[in-house]
C-alpha cells in the first residue's frame, strides 16, 4: 500500500504540479505526517520534489520534470496506462485523466534527445541530470513568447534559496551560461537569473504585460562588480589552447617565443578556481600570487580528499 500511495503522489504531482499535503492525505486516506514521509522517500529516490511552507505553500514538482528515460519499458508503459484507464472509467477523476494524458505523451516523446528553441538546437543529454536542461530552456522560451508568469525556486550564489514570481522577457547566453532577463515582482525590477540555479520552474497560469527595455538595460557586464574582479596572467600549453580560446576568447591570447599567454580580467567568483583546475597542467597561473596559492590549495585538498 505504501508504494501504491507513493506512485499515486508522483502521478498526482505530474498532473497538477502543486498540491497540499492535506489534499493528498484526504485522497489516500492517511495522515499528513505519512504524506510528508512518503514525499521524503520520493526525494531520496531522486525525484525533484520540493516542499514550501506557509499560506501559499504546498508540495510541488517542476513543470520541466518528466519521468526519466527508461523509467518504464514499453510493456510497462502499456500496462500502467491500461490500469490507469480502468481506474479512470470507475472514478472519472480529472487529475487521473491528466496523468494518463501526460503518460501517453511521454511514451511518444521519450526517444527525443534534443530540443529546438527558436533557431537554437540544444542537446538534452546533460551530465546525468533527470531534469533535462533543454526542457527547462524550452519552457522559459515558451513563457517569454506567450508572456506567461513563472514561479521559480532560485538558489543565489551563496546557496540561499527563495521563491520568486518573475516575468521573463529575454534569454541571454554568455560565457557558456544561460540567463533569463526577467522582471522580478519581489524586487519590482529587472534582474538576470541563472537558468542553472533554478531548481524548479512552475507556470502560474497568469499572463503579464511586457515592459519596455533597451539593450543597454541588460547588464551584459553584470559580473564586473569592481571588488570581485581579478587581473590574471596565464601561461597556456599548445594542447590547452582550445580550452583557453573557448573560455577567454582568441583575442586575449598572444604568442611570444613559441609560448602562449593571456592577460585577462575575470570575475573572482566561486567557480574560478574550479575552471582553472579543469584545464589541467597545461594551464598555469603566473599572477597574481594569491590566485596561484588558492589553486594549489584546492588541488591539494582534492588530492587528500
Amino acid at each position: 500500500m505504501k508504494y501504491q500511495i507513493m506512485i499515486g503522489i508522483l502521478f498526482t504531482l505530474l498532473a497538477k504540479r502543486k498540491v497540499s499535503a492535506g489534499e493528498l492525505a484526504a485522497k489516500y486516506d492517511c495522515s499528513t505526517r505519512s504524506i510528508y514521509r512518503y514525499v521524503e522517500e520520493l526525494i531520496i529516490a531522486g525525484i525533484p520534489i520540493d516542499i514550501a511552507r506557509g499560506a501559499n505553500g504546498g508540495i510541488y514538482i517542476s513543470d520541466t520534470y518528466k519521468l526519466p528515460k527508461g523509467f518504464f519499458t514499453k510493456e510497462e508503459y502499456a500496462r500502467t496506462r491500461e490500469a490507469m484507464l480502468a481506474m479512470l472509467s470507475e472514478t472519472g477523476d480529472p487529475t487521473l485523466r491528466a496523468a494518463v494524458e501526460k503518460l501517453s505523451a511521454q511514451m511518444k516523446t521519450e526517444k527525443l534527445e534534443t530540443a529546438i528553441s527558436g533557431n537554437i538546437l540544444v542537446d538534452s543529454g546533460t551530465w546525468g541530470s533527470e531534469v533535462r536542461f533543454s526542457e527547462k530552456l524550452s519552457l522559459v522560451e515558451r513563457a517569454i513568447s506567450e508572456r506567461e508568469e513563472l514561479e521559480i525556486d532560485y538558489a543565489d550564489r551563496e546557496g540561499e534559496r527563495s521563491r520568486r514570481i518573475i516575468h521573463p522577457h529575454l534569454l541571454v547566453y554568455k560565457q557558456n551560461i544561460w540567463y533569463v532577463f526577467a522582471h522580478c515582482t519581489k524586487r519590482d525590477a529587472f534582474r538576470l537569473f541563472k537558468l542553472g540555479r533554478m531548481r524548479s520552474i512552475l507556470l502560474t497560469g497568469e499572463h503579464f504585460e511586457r515592459r519596455p527595455f533597451a539593450r543597454e538595460d541588460i547588464p551584459l557586464t553584470f559580473w564586473r562588480t569592481g571588488e570581485s574582479d581579478i587581473e590574471a596572467r596565464f601561461e597556456i600549453a599548445k594542447e590547452t589552447l582550445p580550452f583557453a580560446e573557448e573560455w577567454l576568447g582568441v583575442e586575449c591570447i598572444r604568442e611570444e617565443s613559441g609560448k602562449f599567454y593571456a592577460d585577462v580580467t575575470l570575475p573572482d567568483d566561486d567557480s574560478l578556481i574550479g575552471k582553472i583546475l579543469s584545464a589541467g597542467a597545461g594551464f598555469q597561473v603566473l599572477s597574481p600570487e594569491s590566485l596561484r596559492e588558492r589553486v594549489k590549495a584546492e588541488a591539494r585538498r582534492i588530492l587528500n580528499a
